[in-house]
């Protein structure tokens, strides 16, 4: 199944610029991931689908990859909005880039490789839960949820 991308916070495809990501990876100190910086340049605030992801024994939705671009009026779908959120409650290393429709956040976690962020949830409660290995690991394990019979 191919990934498309559906308008989430802007009407259309908004694209953020590479000075834009440069900026805020410098705000961070931190480098993302090449497939996250392709992917965000591309397709910053919308909805990818299949939007699925497994996480322990069940499964959350991805509701939107969020901004780099600075926006005030979309300013709650922002990474750094998102990161000031989480930050407090969190380890050190910890980066959101998505959001759920439940108020949780993908993040980068840098804590054991700063060069290979893996992919965890941070839920509401803030509890961290893995969910891959890397972007592109967890951008190719999406899917529509079903449960396919043999």
């Amino acid at each position: 199944m191919s990934l498309q991308w559906i308008p989430y916070v802007w009407d259309d495809l908004h694209p953020a610029t590479h000075q834009e990501i440069e900026r805020i990876e410098h705000e961070l100190g931190i480098t993302f991931p090449s497939a996250y910086k392709e992917t965000v340049a591309r397709y910053q605030g919308t909805t990818p689908h299949p939007a699925v992801f497994n996480v322990g024994r069940g499964t959350n939705v991805v509701n939107v990859l969020l901004t780099i671009t600075e926006d005030e009026k979309w300013s709650t779908y922002s990474v750094m909005r998102a990161y000031e959120v989480v930050k407090p409650h969190v380890p050190e290393g910890l980066y959101p880039f998505a959001g759920t429709p439940g108020g949780e956040y993908l993040c980068f976690d840098y804590r054991t490789s700063p060069e290979q962020p893996k992919v965890v949830l941070v839920t509401v409660e803030m509890f961290i839960y893995p969910v891959a290995n890397s972007f592109s690991e967890f951008m190719a394990h999406l899917h529509d949820g079903r449960v396919l019979l043999a």
